[in-house]
């Protein structure tokens, strides 16, 4: 059976990503499919740890992705940048207004990003945004657009 934190961020898209940011840290990933060496596995309870520096963030698209929000705002009131795929369908939900709408970007993501799960890539079945979370931000976020490669649309 896959644990919570198996679907994988396509190496191209992260990337993409990582080239503008340099993470420090994956802050929810498993052996399989970290993709810095430095990470917070399951076992390591990551919603428990401190996040400093610059971390990736691809939280697992169940119930508690509300915690996820609340945690890289409150780190990026300490200091850290933390940047975030997420699911792009949340928008009417109460954590998407008070920790979303308070970040410093959303990056809304043109198609759909093909996960990888066991090495098979599948599209998803819903849209996903990036959402970056910078130090001391406090909104309201600047939007952009993205491909399903991580790079800007002009």
């Amino acid at each position: 059976m896959s644990s919570f934190m198996d679907w994988e961020t396509p190496q191209e898209f992260y990337d993409a990503i990582n080239l503008e940011f340099a993470f420090d840290i994956d802050l929810c990933a498993s052996i399989g499919n970290a993709k810095h060496t430095n990470f917070y596995s399951k076992d390591q309870n990551s919603l428990s740890q401190e996040w400093k520096g610059t971390g990736w963030l691809n939280p697992p698209y169940d119930k508690s992705i509300g915690l996820w929000m609340k945690k890289a705002y409150e780190a990026s009131q300490k200091g850290a940048t933390i940047v975030c795929l997420i699911q792009g369908r949340s928008s009417d939900t109460v954590w998407w207004h008070e920790y979303v709408m308070r970040s410093s970007e959303i990056r809304y993501i043109k198609n759909r990003i093909h996960f990888g799960k066991d090495g098979i890539f599948t599209r998803s079945n819903i849209s996903s945004v990036v959402v970056v979370f910078t130090p001391y931000c406090q909104g309201s976020p600047k939007t952009s657009s993205i491909d399903c490669k991580g790079l800007q649309i002009v």
